[in-house]
């Protein structure tokens, strides 16, 4: 297990470096055993349908990051997730990673994605990446940027269902929001690692919330 010391930082961003970059969520109700499994970059149909019947057959809900040109060419998945009780949030319309676009580009990406994921206001960079100027941009126009407390690599083919299940083993704390991808890298492995991870908060008797953008 002394890897996972050594490399904390890679899962769990340290809380000295969350409170340098204030402004933006971490991590939610600390003083409540709950935690919060988000995906990132779908809908797409190789893997959200197969993720929904999952978390259906669980009981359990999560929120979706979903990137708008993905909601345009699979409206009818995006329609599932909503039906089912799931909270859609925005991830810009084509990915974009904030630091190589001028805010004016950045901010008319997300705004072109708002009707696409129903005009939310949860807002996850893609990539995590994300300027100050851009950052107090999407919050001077209501967004709730959302970023995560434990990071599972699952878009890492290295990263195998066993080792992400054992970084949130690990790292699941009170408020944890648990970030996964809703993509063709991660497939049948996050599947895997998120069935694993359902079952083991359930055990530890952790609730599993949805975030919300009040």
């Amino acid at each position: 297990m002394a890897w996972y010391d050594g490399m904390r930082i890679l899962y769990q961003v340290p809380g000295s470096l969350q409170h340098m970059y204030h402004g933006v969520v971490w991590r939610g109700n600390k003083r409540k055993r709950c935690v919060y499994l988000t995906f990132d970059d779908g809908p797409i149909p190789e893997v959200t349908p197969k993720l929904l019947d999952l978390l259906k057959r669980e009981g359990v809900k999560a929120t979706f990051f979903m990137v708008g040109e993905n909601v345009a060419a699979y409206p009818e998945i995006k329609e599932r997730v909503k039906a089912e009780g799931h909270v859609i949030a925005n991830h810009t319309y084509n990915h974009l990673k904030g630091t190589l676009y001028s805010k004016r580009e950045y901010m008319e990406n997300v705004q072109k994605a708002d009707a696409y994921v129903d005009g939310t206001r949860l807002f996850r960079p893609p990539y995590g990446r994300l300027g100050f100027r851009q950052k107090h941009a999407l919050k001077r126009l209501g967004y709730k940027i959302i970023l995560w407390d434990i990071l599972t690599h699952d878009y890492d083919k290295n990263y195998s269902a066993e080792r992400m299940f054992d970084i949130v083993k690990r790292y699941t704390r009170n408020g944890s929001i648990i970030n996964f991808h809703d993509s063709v890298k991660s497939n049948e492995r996050m599947l895997a690692a998120v069935e694993m991870t359902i079952k083991w908060l359930k055990q530890e008797g952790y609730s599993i919330d949805v975030l919300s953008d009040m």
